[in-house]
């Protein structure tokens, strides 16, 4: 049986990881330190350098309490370069799952785009939206413009359009397009003397008809109540068995009443 060729591996574009680079940002959790230590991003998870969530047995760590165990993992912090290297191993797996939801051919900055969106939304976002379904039925004018729609989430649990996410999301749209991408996302901003500084943005929620569905829950059915089969009365059982006579009650025995002595004649 001849071997299966499978595809190579496409390499993730330079330019998706400039502008995942731009938009992430790397926050560091102790700026007293050197080296660049984990910090709790606003989905309530551990991360460190670009956006790399920690885990510990494939599961995130979240919360304050697990503050001690994240800075564990990560003692003393990490370097640039081994912030570069999480970076690229959080990014191959990704640009394979692009790989294997879109249906048609794409281009560098059409790869490069959709990796850094997943990146940021998440693969079951992704695979649910009508971006995709635009985007594979051809129909790339309508696929570009549905990168806009992800730019809100939740602020003191009402849906608000953040302008980082709208920004994100223009420079993704752009290198779809093959425009440029760092106008588009307004990069390289100077404010009063100094270049802009990126906030640690939440994860967008999806729009409404995006949403992934959620797997219906099977109920068992419901057991019938099994009517129990008459038994047949066996040969031996039909015989009946002769009636038991009641004992006769015997009458209480009658006491001989005491006999009167005559009277003595005279």
């Amino acid at each position: 049986m001849p071997s299966v060729q499978r595809a190579p591996l496409r390499d993730v574009p330079a330019q998706a990881v400039d502008l995942i680079k731009a938009f992430e940002g790397i926050p560091d959790g102790d700026p007293s330190t050197v080296l660049i230590d984990p910090y709790l991003c606003p989905a309530d998870v551990w991360t460190i350098g670009w956006g790399h969530a920690i885990t510990e047995g494939g599961v995130q760590l979240k919360g304050s309490a697990n503050r001690a165990r994240a800075k564990a993992l990560y003692p003393g912090g990490i370097t640039r370069a081994q912030a570069e290297a999480l970076l690229a191993g959080d990014l191959i797996p990704r640009a394979a799952v692009v790989s294997r939801l879109c249906k048609v051919p794409l281009n560098d900055g059409q790869f490069g785009a959709l990796i850094a969106l997943l990146y940021n939304i998440g693969e079951g976002n992704l695979a649910a939206s009508t971006l995709l379904r635009r985007l594979n039925q051809g129909d790339i004018a309508a696929a570009a413009e549905q990168f806009l729609v992800w730019d809100k989430a939740r602020v003191k649990g009402v849906l608000t359009a953040l302008r980082g996410l709208t920004r994100r999301r223009r420079a993704e749209r752009a290198m779809f397009l093959g425009e440029d991408w760092r106008a588009a996302g307004e990069l390289g901003l100077v404010t009063r003397g100094r270049a802009e500084k990126m906030e640690v943005l939440p994860v967008p929620e999806a729009p409404e008809g995006d949403r992934p569905k959620k797997a219906a829950v099977k109920k068992a059915p419901a057991k019938k109540a099994v009517a129990k089969k008459a038994v047949k009365p066996t040969k031996a059982a039909a015989k009946k068995a002769p009636a038991k006579k009641t004992p006769a009650k015997k009458a209480p025995a009658r006491k001989a009443a005491a006999k009167k002595p005559a009277p003595a004649r005279r």
